[in-house]
């Protein structure tokens, strides 16, 4: 499946495409290279722009534009540690599994994380027009995405999903937090004189 079809399919049929998602076998190097290197690259991409192209209206004191150089290093930290995150929380997934009744399997839980960034990936898309950049909060549907593929890829019983959601939402986050942080390192603010 073309990577297109499968966006548009997790976004809106996701328990449909869940099903399917379930039954395919893909090693994780293909999912890497044909879904979650190029979706990730979408916010990176778009802050770099946003950053230092469009730039960031500051009040009182016009607009902002970041040196290249500091964007791109953002970026580049931020697309890195997408990539390590999303291996990261599918750890995570495979591990809290036998606590909600589930199936442990790494093959499934590597799929359920990248697939359920879909949302998030997409959404960043918006950081191109910093003022727009409060849309990215689009990104929050993934979390219906992890809770629809649980039960189906990580055969949790229905009635254990949601504390398994918030259970891998909670480590998502703090992914994301960690993520958010070391790519702001790299970004220098003006400072007033």
């Amino acid at each position: 499946m073309n990577i297109v079809e499968r966006v548009k399919k997790i976004l809106l049929e996701p328990k449909k495409e869940w099903e399917i998602i379930a039954r395919e076998t893909v090693n994780t190097s293909d999912l890497y290279k044909s879904y979650v290197v190029p979706l990730a690259a979408i916010g990176p991409v778009a802050s770099i722009i946003g950053m230092s192209i469009v730039g960031m209206s500051m009040p009182m004191a016009g607009t902002f534009r970041l040196p290249l150089t500091n964007s791109i290093g953002s970026a580049f930290v931020q697309y890195v540690l997408s990539l390590v995150g999303v291996y990261v929380l599918a750890l995570i997934v495979d591990f809290l599994a036998p606590t909600f009744s589930g199936e442990k399997n790494s093959s499934q839980a590597l799929k359920l994380a990248a697939y359920s960034y879909t949302a998030g990936w997409l959404a960043g898309i918006f950081v191109i027009i910093p003022a727009l950049s409060f849309f990215s909060i689009l990104g929050l549907y993934g979390l219906y995405l992890i809770y629809t593929g649980i039960p189906i890829l990580m055969k949790a019983p229905q009635e254990k999903a949601l504390g398994y959601t918030v259970a891998v939402v909670i480590a998502a986050i703090i992914i994301f937090v960690i993520i958010g942080w070391a790519s702001r390192l790299f970004i220098s603010y003006p400072m007033p004189r």
